[in-house]
C-alpha cells in the first residue's frame, strides 16, 4: 500500500464519525500523490503526512450562559490549532448548530493550505461552537460570547492564535468577544480580526472574501483569453461572501441572477439588487422571501435550485457540500465554463471530478476564497504597526494577493504535469511551503 493510502486509512480509522474531515484529507492527499511519490522515502521516515493531518492541539470546552428567561444553556466550544509552521494559527470561529469536532478539523486542515497560498506568515486553525445566534437577543449573544471567550482566551494571542469571523460570527459577535478578551487579559492587541473600524478593524475586510473571489475569477478568465464582462453568474448564499461577490461581479461588468439562504432561493433576471439584499440580510436579519417586495420582477423558490439556472460562471458561497453531482450535471448541461468556490469545500468530490472531466475551470475554495484570511492578515499587520490603511490600499493589496494565488496554483499544476487542474495546483503549492517550513524546524 502506498504511503498516501496508508495515511488516508489511518485518518478514517482514528477519526470515526468525522466524514467532512475524511473528505478534506482524502481530497488533499490524493492530489499530492506526485509530490509524495517523488519524496516517499524521506516523507515516510519523517512521518510528514502523519504530522500534517494531526492537529498540533485540539481544545474542547463547555460554554454555559444564561438566556433571557433566566434558564442556563450549555453549548460546546472548539478550537483546533492545526499547524503553526509558517506563522500563528489563523482561522475563523463558526457559530452554527451543525458545528462539531469533525467539521472544525476539516476547516482547520483546509486553512493550513489556504493560508500558505496567500504568501503571508499565517498558520492554520479553526474554531467555533454549536451555538446558534439566529433568533437570539443581543444580550443572549453577548452572554454566550463572553462565556466562550472566557475559556478560549487561555489559548490565543496576537502572536499565538488569531481567530476571525465565520458563519454566524459577524461584527457583533467579534466585538463582544474582543471586549471580553481585553477585560480578562488586560491588553489591547490584535487577537481577533474582523473587528470594528473604531477599535483596530481594517477597511475592506467585510468585502474581502467576496471581492477576492471575483479577483481570482477575473484573472482565470483573463489568462484564458476571456473576460467577466457580459457573463451571467449564479451565486448561492446570501451572507457576507455572497453579497460582496455579487457587488464586485456587477462592478466588473457581469450579471448575477441568483442568491439563496437556508429556506429558498431568488432568481432575478435583471440582476440581484445588492442594496435590497443588504437591507434584508444585514439590517432586518430576515429571509429572502422578502426580496420580491423590493424587486417585483424576481422569483422566489423554496428549497434548492440555484444550480439549475443557465449561466457562464457558478460561485457556491453558502456552505460545505452544497453542490453535488446532479447539480454539476445541470451546470454542465447549461454551458457553465467556470466554477469558483466562495465557501469552504462547497462542492462534493464527485461533483468536482465531473466538472473537471467536462472541461469546466474549477477554482477550489482554499485558493478562491483566500481573500478573507489574506485581509485578516493585513489587519494583523496594521494592528502590529498601530496603523490604519485606506480602503483603496487594502483593496489593491488584496487584488495583488489573489492574482498571485492564481499564478501560484497554475504554475504548481503545470510543474507536476496537471495543467488546468487547480485543485492539484492549490494543494501542491500550499503543501510545499508548509512542509519546507516544517522540515526546517525539526521534529516538532
Amino acid at each position: 500500500m502506498s504511503y498516501v493510502d496508508e495515511v488516508i486509512d489511518r485518518v478514517v480509522k482514528e477519526n470515526p464519525s468525522e466524514p467532512e474531515f475524511h473528505q478534506a484529507v482524502k481530497e488533499v492527499l490524493e492530489s499530492l500523490r506526485p509530490v509524495v511519490e517523488a519524496n516517499e522515502e524521506s516523507f515516510r521516515k519523517d512521518a510528514v503526512l502523519e504530522r500534517i493531518v494531526n492537529p498540533e492541539r485540539q481544545i474542547k470546552f463547555r460554554v454555559p450562559w444564561v438566556d433571557d428567561k433566566g434558564q442556563v444553556q450549555v453549548n460546546t466550544g472548539y478550537r483546533v490549532q492545526f499547524n503553526s509552521a509558517i506563522g500563528p494559527y489563523k482561522g475563523g470561529l463558526r457559530l452554527h448548530p451543525s458545528v462539531n469536532l469533525g467539521i472544525i478539523k476539516f476547516l482547520g486542515f483546509e486553512q493550513i493550505f489556504k493560508n500558505s497560498l496567500t504568501g503571508l506568515p499565517i498558520g492554520g486553525g479553526k474554531g467555533g461552537s454549536d451555538f446558534d445566534p439566529k433568533g437570539k437577543s443581543d444580550r443572549e449573544v453577548m452572554a454566550f460570547c463572553q462565556s466562550f471567550m472566557t475559556e478560549l482566551s487561555k489559548y490565543i494571542g496576537a502572536d499565538t492564535d488569531v481567530p476571525a469571523g465565520d458563519i454566524g460570527t459577524g461584527a457583533r459577535e467579534i466585538g463582544y468577544m474582543f471586549g471580553q478578551y481585553k477585560r480578562l487579559r488586560g491588553v489591547f492587541e490584535g487577537v481577533l480580526t474582523g473587528k470594528g473600524l473604531t477599535y483596530g478593524g481594517s477597511l475592506a475586510r467585510t468585502e474581502a472574501t467576496g471581492y477576492g473571489l471575483l479577483y481570482i475569477t477575473e484573472e482565470l478568465m483573463k489568462c484564458h483569453g476571456q473576460s467577466l464582462e457580459g457573463k451571467t453568474i449564479v451565486v448561492s448564499g446570501a451572507g457576507n461572501v455572497a453579497t460582496y461577490a455579487i457587488q464586485k461581479a456587477h462592478q466588473l461588468g457581469a450579471k448575477v441572477v441568483t442568491c439563496s439562504d437556508s429556506t429558498g432561493w431568488v432568481y432575478d433576471p435583471d440582476g440581484i439588487d445588492v442594496a435590497a439584499l443588504k437591507e434584508i440580510k444585514e439590517v432586518k436579519r430576515a429571509r429572502l422571501t422578502e426580496y420580491k417586495n423590493y424587486r417585483p420582477n424576481s422569483e422566489y423558490h423554496e428549497g434548492k435550485g440555484v444550480w439549475t439556472v443557465k449561466c457562464d460562471i457558478a460561485l457556491p458561497c453558502a456552505t460545505q457540500n452544497e453542490l453535488d453531482l446532479d447539480d454539476a450535471k445541470a451546470l454542465v448541461a447549461n454551458g457553465v465554463i467556470a466554477v469558483a468556490e466562495g465557501a469552504n469545500m462547497p462542492t462534493t468530490l464527485e461533483a468536482t471530478e465531473y466538472l473537471q472531466k467536462n472541461g469546466v475551470f474549477f477554482l477550489p475554495g482554499k485558493a478562491a476564497n483566500a481573500g478573507g484570511v489574506a485581509t485578516s492578515a493585513l489587519e494583523m499587520s496594521q494592528n502590529s504597526e498601530r496603523l490604519s490603511w485606506s480602503f483603496d490600499e487594502v483593496d489593491a493589496k488584496l487584488k495583488g494577493i489573489m492574482v498571485g494565488v492564481y499564478h501560484n496554483i497554475d504554475e504548481a499544476a503545470k510543474k507536476y504535469g496537471f495543467e488546468g487542474n487547480y485543485v492539484v495546483g492549490a494543494n501542491i503549492a500550499g503543501f510545499e511551503k508548509v512542509v519546507t517550513a516544517m522540515n526546517a524546524q525539526g521534529i516538532v
